[in-house]
C-alpha cells in the first residue's frame, strides 16, 4: 500500500512506485476534511498543525473546498496573535446527501438518505416478501430509486449493506439469504442509477458505522451476536476483508474442546453454540433461577473472550465493540468476556482495552453504508 506523510511526501515503503501530484493533492484534502469532520470550528492555523501541512497549503486547499461548497466559514476563531481574528472552519453538512440501503437478514430492506454529518433526511422501509434472485433485486433498485428522488443535495452516492460475502469490485459473491450468486451489485446500480455505488456486507457495515458514528477514532473489532456470531476489524480506517472476502467468521471458532453444546456445523463447543442469541435464550429459558442464569451469562462471556484474546494480542486493539440485544449482553456477559481477555494477554495489551455495547447499534448497518460512501468519495472515516 503506498503511503504518503504531510505535503504529500512518500514514505519509504511507497519508493519504486510514482507518486503523481494529484495523489499527493487528493491525499492533503482527505486530511483537511477529516480534521472537519472530527472536530467543528477549527482554524486554518489549527488545521495546519492537526494534520503537517503547511499554511499556505491548507488556504489553497481550504479555498477550494468552500467553492465546493463542502466547507464553510462559520464565523470567528479565537484570536491567538496579532492581526485580525481567524476564520472558524466547518464541513457543508447539508451540502451533500447519500444514499444508504441495508439489507436485512429477514425480509426488509431499510433505505435513508443522509447528510454528511449522518442525520437522516427521509428513511423507508420495504418488505421483501420472500422474494429473492432478480426480484429482489427489482424491490431493491425501485427503493433506490424513490431515495434518489427524495434527496435535497446533489448526491455523493449509494451505499449498500447486504447479507453474504461481497468482494473489492462490489460483487456480492454468495448471499444465500437472497439466492444471490456473483451479482454485480455495483455495476447493476450504476447502470441505473449513473450516481457511484459502494457495497460491503452487513457486519463490515456495522463496523464502519461505529467508527464513523460512535466514539471510535481508531482501529476497533465489532462482534455481532444474533442468530449467529461473526465479526468486523477495521485497522488503520479499513476493513479487513481476508484474501477471501470472508473474514470475520469466528461464529465456528471452537473455544470448549470436547465440551459444550453442539453446533449447527456439527462440532461440539463452537462459539456461535454457546453465544448466538437463539441458543443463549434457550439457555436462559431453561435456568432454574437466577443464580443459574448468571451462570450462564459469564460462561457465554467468557467464552466469546476466549475466542476474542487472539485478535486482541494480533492486533494490538483497544476497542472490542458488541453488537445485538442490550439486554442480553450488558452486564455479566461483557464483564466476563473482558475478564476472560484480561487472563489470556500481556498486561499492557489489556490496560487500554474496552469491551462494550456498540454507541450506535440500532442502525449500525444502515449508518456504515452511508459511512461506505462517505470513505470512498471524500477519505472520510
Amino acid at each position: 500500500m503506498t503511503t504518503t506523510s504531510a505535503e504529500g511526501a512518500v514514505s519509504p515503503r511507497a519508493r519504486g512506485r510514482r507518486i503523481r501530484p494529484e495523489d499527493a493533492r487528493s491525499n492533503n484534502r482527505r486530511l483537511v476534511l477529516q480534521a472537519l469532520h472530527r472536530e467543528e470550528g477549527l482554524s486554518r492555523a489549527d488545521i495546519a498543525r492537526a494534520t503537517g501541512l503547511s499554511r499556505v497549503t491548507i488556504s489553497d486547499l481550504v479555498g477550494e473546498l468552500v467553492d465546493e461548497q463542502l466547507v464553510v466559514e462559520s464565523g470567528r476563531g479565537h484570536r491567538s496573535g496579532p492581526g485580525a481574528p481567524s476564520r472558524a472552519l466547518a464541513l457543508a453538512r447539508s451540502s451533500r446527501n447519500v444514499v444508504a440501503v441495508s439489507i436485512s437478514s429477514g425480509d426488509t430492506i431499510e433505505g435513508a438518505v443522509v447528510d454528511l454529518g449522518g442525520t437522516v433526511i427521509a428513511r423507508e422501509v420495504v418488505e421483501r416478501g420472500g422474494s429473492t434472485g432478480a426480484e429482489a433485486l427489482a424491490v431493491l433498485g425501485d427503493l433506490i430509486d424513490r431515495l434518489v428522488r427524495t434527496a435535497e443535495a446533489p448526491i455523493l452516492g449509494i451505499g449498500v449493506s447486504t447479507p453474504g460475502v461481497v468482494d473489492g469490485a462490489g460483487v456480492v459473491r454468495e448471499s444465500s439469504h437472497l439466492d444471490w450468486h456473483d451479482v454485480a451489485l455495483r455495476g447493476i446500480l450504476f447502470d441505473r442509477t449513473g450516481l457511484p455505488v459502494s457495497v460491503t456486507n452487513g457486519l463490515n457495515a456495522a463496523g464502519m458505522g461505529e467508527l464513523s458514528f460512535g466514539k471510535v477514532d481508531h482501529d476497533l473489532l465489532l462482534v455481532r451476536i444474533g442468530a449467529g456470531v461473526g465479526a468486523a476489524a477495521i485497522v488503520n480506517g479499513a476493513v479487513v476483508h481476508g484474501r477471501n472476502w470472508a473474514a470475520g467468521e469466528i461464529g465456528h471458532v471452537v473455544v470448549t474442546e470436547g465440551e459444550g453444546p453442539v453446533c449447527a456445523c456439527g462440532r461440539t463447543g463452537c462459539l456461535e453454540a454457546w453465544l448466538s442469541v437463539p441458543k443463549l435464550e434457550a439457555r436462559l429459558a431453561a435456568a432454574p433461577d437466577a443464580e443459574a442464569a448468571l451462570h450462564v451469562r459469564r460462561e457465554a462471556g467468557r467464552c466469546l473472550g476466549i475466542a476474542l484474546s487472539p485478535l486482541v494480542a494480533t492486533l494490538g486493539l483497544t476497542d472490542v465493540v458488541l453488537s445485538g440485544p442490550a439486554e442480553l449482553i450488558e452486564g455479566a456477559l461483557i464483564d466476563a468476556a473482558s475478564e476472560a481477555i484480561a487472563s489470556r494477554v500481556l498486561p499492557i495489551l489489556f490496560d487500554d482495552l474496552t469491551v462494550r455495547l456498540a454507541e450506535t447499534h440500532g442502525d449500525l448497518r444502515l449508518r456504515g453504508a452511508a459511512a461506505l460512501v462517505l470513505s470512498e468519495t471524500l477519505g472520510l472515516a
